[in-house]
């Protein structure tokens, strides 16, 4: 009879949602110690002209994800914290790579984040690669961090590790495009780097396409494996307490 109970109690538990049966993770927020870190804040998924614009751009409408952003953004440096933005960028070299997967394939033959040379910025500005207009203030005040651009997904291939440690930085609250995608990588490759990472679910969307839900895809993984899932409203008010 013991078994059966406990059988049942089992049951019960996987029928349970999945709110009830994981535990909240949180965040023990040290301005001293924390960065906000953006990926991708890029015209060619955010900016309706955008080479992913048909892919992200009703989800990036639905969750009001480039206010969401800038409110970061402001928030950001209200509270004197540091701003990091990993950027994707393409250049011609890149074209020469011999195996990619399905979205680097899709990505190098529409033209996403190209630039013309890593050390010209000839053709950068108003280009899919360059940062969406609304964002510039922030970016480029001579404060913000801009790290070398991740080629794939994750910060493995940049300095984005290097230049958090740099500043006795070891607490991330993430947010950018896309979900799936570099969002996600980020996330996971800091957790093991050993960082602590907030998500801001509503500062991110992702390409959504019949049977295929990106931005779904991250939720589940955000709160399987993120210290803290995080809305920007919640993020503004927790950064203003920096102040």
């Amino acid at each position: 009879m013991s078994r059966v109970i406990r059988s049942i109690a089992a049951l019960a538990i996987l029928a349970a949602p999945l709110s009830a049966q994981l535990p909240e993770g949180t965040l023990e927020f040290d301005p001293a110690r924390t960065a906000v870190v953006i990926t991708d804040p890029q015209n060619d998924f955010l900016h309706e002209s955008g080479v992913a614009w048909g892919a992200v751009g009703a989800n990036v409408v639905e969750h009001h994800t480039r206010e969401h952003l800038e409110s970061l953004m402001r928030a950001t440096k209200t509270a004197g914290i540091p701003l990091v933005i990993s950027p994707h960028y393409y250049y011609p070299t890149d074209k020469g790579w011999r195996f990619e997967g399905a979205l680097e394939v899709l990505m190098h033959k529409i033209g996403m984040f190209d630039r013309s040379d890593p050390l010209s910025l000839e053709g950068f500005e108003g280009s899919g690669a360059d940062w969406l207009p609304r964002y510039k203030p922030y970016i480029q005040d001579g404060k913000t961090i801009v790290t070398s651009p991740h080629k794939v997904y994750g910060p493995e291939t940049n300095d984005l590790v290097l230049q958090l440690r740099k500043r006795g930085i070891d607490k991330v609250i993430l947010a950018g495009m896309s979900a799936n995608l570099c969002t996600e990588s980020h996330l996971r490759e800091l957790l093991e780097q050993g960082f602590e990472v907030a998500v801001v679910t509503d500062a991110t969307a992702a390409a959504q396409f019949p049977g295929l839900d990106g931005y779904q895809a991250a939720l589940i993984n955000f709160r399987f494996i993120a210290n803290a899932v995080l809305t920007t409203d919640a993020t503004v008010e927790l950064l203003g307490s920096a102040r």
